[in-house]
Order: C-alpha cells, then sequence, then structure tokens
C-alpha cells in the first residue's frame, strides 16, 4: 500500500499538469495496460538493490519474479486483467485522476476526466471494473462535497471485443479503438517482429502495405466496422475515436471518417499530418454530398 500511495501522489502530479495544458478540454486517460513483468528486476544486482530498499529478502523477491514471470506476456497479465486480479493498481489510478481534476477545478478551471478501460473482451471485465472506480470515485465526491462531470469507457483492442460491441457498450460510455494491437491479433503477427517478413509480403503483394502503418481494411476495419455498428446499436451517442498509430496515416484517417468516428489519437510527431488528412476526409464529405 505504501508503494501505490507514492505511485498515486507520482501520477497525481502529472495529471495535474495535463488537466491544467488541456484547459477545459476533455482528457481521455488509459489505465496501467504494459504487462507486469515489464516492471520487474532483471538481474541479480537489481534484486538485490530491491531488497536492501524495500526491506525484504532477496530469495523473496526472486521468487516473486518467478510467479509473475510470463511467457508471452502481451496476451498475458496486462491490462484490465491486473484490475481484475489487482483491483487496488486502477483504483489507485482512478482516485489519481480525480483527486487531480477536483484540484484543477478549484483552480478554476474547468475539466472533463474521461478514464479508459484497456484490453477489454467481455461486459463482464468492464462491468466489475467500473462498479469499483464508481465506488471509489462517489467516496472522493462525498468527501470533498464536491460532484465533477467523468466518464468511464474502454479501448477497443481485442477481437472479441468488436463482435461483442453491443453488450460492451451497455457498460461503457466511450470506445476508443486500440488499433496496433487490434491489427496484431486479428493477424496474429507480433508487432515488434513483424518487421523481419512483412517486406516480404509487400514485394509479393501479399499485402498492399504494412498493416501496422496504415488500417488493414479488409480485415481489421471490418472489425471496427462491426464494433461501431453494434456500439450504436446499444448507444447511439456513443463517443468513438482511434487510438495508435494509424490516427496519424492518411488512409486509415479517411477509412475511419467514414465510419463517423470522432477524433483520432496518435504520436506527436504525426499530429500535423493527421489534422491535414481529418480536413481532407470532411472537405471530401461535404463535396460528395453537394454532388448527390
Amino acid at each position: 500500500m505504501i508503494a501505490l500511495a507514492h505511485l498515486k501522489e507520482m501520477q497525481k502530479t502529472d495529471f495535474v499538469g495535463i488537466f491544467r495544458a488541456a484547459n477545459g478540454k476533455p482528457v481521455n486517460i488509459r489505465l496501467l495496460d504494459p504487462p507486469l513483468h515489464e516492471f520487474l528486476p532483471k538481474t541479480d544486482r537489481d534484486i538485490e538493490k530491491l531488497a536492501r530498499e524495500i526491506g525484504k529478502p532477496a530469495e523473496e523477491i526472486k521468487q516473486r519474479v518467478h510467479d509473475l514471470a510470463e511467457t508471452n506476456p502481451m496476451l498475458g497479465h496486462r491490462g484490465c486483467r491486473l484490475a481484475i486480479t489487482f483491483p487496488e493498481i486502477y483504483i489507485m489510478q482512478a482516485e489519481a485522476i480525480i483527486e487531480s481534476a477536483i484540484q484543477i477545478h478549484d483552480e478554476g478551471i474547468a475539466v472533463y476526466p474521461e478514464i479508459m478501460v484497456p484490453l477489454v473482451s467481455s461486459r463482464e471485465e468492464i462491468a466489475i471494473i467500473k462498479n469499483q472506480l464508481k465506488e471509489a470515485i462517489q467516496a472522493i465526491f462525498r468527501k470533498e462535497q464536491l460532484v465533477l462531470p467523468f466518464d468511464i469507457g474502454t479501448m477497443i483492442e481485442i477481437p472479441r471485443a468488436c463482435v461483442t460491441a453491443d453488450e460492451i457498450a451497455e457498460e461503457a460510455q466511450f470506445f476508443s479503438f486500440g488499433t496496433n494491437d487490434l491489427t496484431q491479433l486479428t493477424f496474429g503477427f507480433s508487432r515488434d517482429d513483424a518487421n523481419k517478413f512483412l517486406y516480404a509480403y509487400q514485394e509479393q503483394k501479399i499485402l498492399p502495405t504494412d498493416p501496422f502503418q496504415s488500417i488493414d481494411q479488409k480485415g481489421v476495419g471490418a472489425l471496427v466496422t462491426t464494433a461501431v455498428q453494434r456500439g450504436r446499436m446499444t448507444n447511439p451517442a456513443l463517443k468513438m475515436g482511434v487510438c495508435g498509430e494509424h490516427g496519424g496515416d492518411p488512409a486509415s484517417i479517411q477509412f475511419f471518417h467514414r465510419l463517423g468516428l470522432q477524433y483520432v489519437s496518435c504520436s506527436p510527431y504525426r499530429i500535423p499530418i493527421a489534422r491535414i488528412a481529418a480536413a481532407q476526409a470532411s472537405i471530401l464529405e461535404e463535396r460528395e454530398k453537394v454532388n448527390v
């Protein structure tokens, strides 16, 4: 719990800065997603150092490292699965977000946090996590005698989530399509290793482009389309957008615009291209309306 309290204060410092910079615009914050193994000490020297710092026997830490190690961590103990097994992690993050939002509100700045639960594959997952987060948030509101608007939604990045999006939309207030992981899981390609063979796929015309750079409209795009349609069946007002490198690709942006997605999020260096592509997609849509 001491470690969580320390992390909470660190995160509050970051969130306060983000909310202040947003200056009243909605801020979408994805909860912890990386596999737990990324945070483990890797060498005996690191283990010994950690043992001294936290006052635990090195052998105990070695055993814990062994217990948490994973063969395929990107498909393992990460994303919302952390909240199912260790709910205190996401509760801590939600508290940090809301307490930071209250601080910014007290400065006279409007604030609209959107809390995004990653790697959801079922309604049951997000329902359990959402209830836990809302309970913690309501406790803060009661303590502070203040209520602020906030949303809890999910990142759609697993094929199962796409085909059950109508159920997930019963619990989520927004969808953000994580097209990097969705591409990885749809093709069965490792994003970290695919560069070893994707060049051959393009040379031999098996794939027209790198699917991690430009959305595969026939496969991954079909899943996104399904999720959009099913999500709107349940909640016509569902806010939907894209998070990932595809959000900075002009061809992908045009595809997302045709689906009616409301925003794209991408790496900073892609933002100028994304803005131009989004404007072009909007202009093209208006021209098509006029021609009709």
